[in-house]
């Protein structure tokens, strides 16, 4: 029983990065197979819209866990700078900043859904294709600094999930673009009902 309160903050900050890189996937995946869909079927990205959004939402609330919780372990130690800014804490430097790094891009990328209309879905969707790197980089972070990373679960599960997001993003870049569909003429005005003089 001592050595899961000695490691509390630790297991509940390696719990959360699991969920936030598993709901990560999910989101990209289902992200690009909607982008795929849309293509062939306009509209049908609207259907999976939702379970894209949640997803990204519980992966963005688990990286946010993940990162705060580390500031309890008594071990690493990391401070706020050690899991806010990249390169600041002297444990698998390079690994952990990726890590933040991508916090931050999947934090941006996600968050931007709430101004598109602001942003214009040109420019929005456009933005959004960076998404796959916020995944690289959280792949990334787990392999270089995660401390399951060399365990056959932990492999046997990136490879899982990984190959149908490099097969979902080979083909989302290769399929060509549906053209946008002409505009509609505009209908000629209906005649105003006569009246009985």
């Amino acid at each position: 029983m001592t050595v899961v309160t000695d490691h509390a903050w630790w297991l509940a900050s390696r719990a959360a990065g699991i969920v936030a890189l598993l709901a990560i996937t999910a989101s990209v995946g289902l992200g690009l197979w909607a982008s795929i869909r849309a293509r062939r079927r306009p509209g049908m990205a609207v259907a999976m819209r939702g379970a894209h959004e949640h997803l990204a939402l519980v992966g963005l609330i688990s990286i946010g866990l993940h990162g705060v919780t580390l500031l309890g372990d008594p071990y690493l130690r990391p401070g706020v700078d050690g899991i806010a800014v990249p390169f600041a804490l002297d444990y698998r430097t390079v690994w952990v900043a990726a890590g933040i790094v991508g916090g931050y891009l999947a934090a941006l990328l996600g968050l931007s859904f709430y101004a598109r209309k602001r942003l214009g879905a040109k420019r929005w969707r456009t933005a959004h294709r960076f998404a796959i790197l916020a995944y690289v980089l959280s792949v990334t972070h787990t392999l270089g600094a995660g401390t399951d990373a060399s365990t056959a679960w932990m492999r046997t599960l990136l490879l899982l999930t990984g190959a149908p997001i490099l097969a979902l993003f080979l083909l989302r870049i290769t399929q060509p673009a549906t053209p946008a569909p002409p505009p509609k003429a505009p209908r000629a005005p209906r005649p105003a009902p006569a009246t009985p003089a």
